[in-house]
């Protein structure tokens, strides 16, 4: 067989070094595990049941009184999703514009950016049911992680407004999209879902809050960046390798095996490290002369 087994392909996937791929991961390995638990209750008197007990102890509720005994719906419900659809159109959206996002500011502020606008959203939610009398009395539930597609949407927006994407044989800007996304969410509020757009456009405000706080000077998603660092940093110690017995050996250097690195060697090496920095800061933490460098360096190549 010529091709790869799923397990390499998926191994070789997040040693992408790519936070949105682990995302869009998490999201797929909850989504099967729920779909498998339902599958397994289908041929029961339970199947009802256990999809309902399923969805409501992953989900945010917008009830005071049923949140407070299951608070963690602030975290889980970001990562469920119920139906085909609802799971593909949110993990398209999330590798598209996550990776726009992650490429734009770097791959460290992607998981907190995705957790701490969720979070903000699930607020929104939560006031919305608890402040307009129309949700007097209602336990309504929130579940998906379009609040936060909708972040990445109006941040990269806000970063790259003149971005062209090509969609459906059109060039359209980007800041285009992220406005045609919000007066689409704002229009579909007396169709039954107000609740879901609420959170929606607290995902797309809380985006463009990031980016201009990050403008200022302020990283809002600073103290989960700090946190994360310091997790990944966290190394374990290796046992020394065992001492050869031939320590004291030391082979002779061959004049013929010293060769001088090319100086296209040099230039991949340079372009390695700022692709890295890129992935790691963003494109806007290169200095004006890695830019041009980069921009040459693409010139030469096309």
């Amino acid at each position: 067989m010529n091709g790869t087994s799923l397990r390499t392909d998926v191994r070789n996937w997040l040693n992408q070094d790519n936070t949105v791929n682990h995302l869009i991961l998490w999201n797929t390995i909850i989504f099967l595990v729920i779909g498998i638990l339902r599958l397994a209750a289908l041929g029961s008197n339970a199947a009802g049941f256990a999809s309902l007990f399923l969805y409501d102890n992953l989900a945010l509720h917008s009830q005071p009184s049923v949140l407070a005994t299951k608070p963690w719906g602030f975290i889980t419900y970001m990562f469920t999703h119920q139906g085909v659809f609802h799971f593909l159109f949110n993990m398209l959206n999330l590798y598209f514009f996550g990776n726009l996002f992650r490429s734009d500011v770097g791959k460290s502020r992607v998981l907190p950016v995705y957790l701490i606008s969720s979070v903000f959203a699930g607020l929104v939610y939560v006031l919305v049911y608890n402040i307009f009398p129309r949700f007097a009395g209602i336990d309504g539930t929130l579940i998906g992680a379009s609040a936060s597609v909708m972040c990445f949407i109006t941040a990269t927006a806000m970063s790259l407004p003149n971005m062209e994407l090509n969609i459906f044989f059109a060039t359209v800007r980007l800041k285009w999209i992220a406005i045609a996304v919000v007066v689409i969410d704002v229009i579909s509020i007396p169709d039954g879902n107000a609740g879901g757009v609420a959170a929606h456009l607290g995902g797309a405000l809380f985006g463009v809050l990031y980016v201009l706080a990050l403008r200022g000077g302020t990283e809002l998603a600073k103290p989960l960046i700090w946190l994360f660092d310091k997790f990944s940093n966290i190394s374990f110690k290796r046992a020394p390798a065992p001492k050869s017995g031939f320590k004291n050996f030391k082979p002779k250097k061959s004049p013929l095996k010293v060769v001088k690195r090319s100086n296209e060697e040099n230039r991949q090496q340079k372009l390695d490290i700022l692709l890295d920095k890129i992935n790691e800061k963003g494109y806007n933490s290169l200095t004006s002369e890695e830019k041009s460098w980069l921009d040459k360096y693409s010139s030469d190549k096309g």
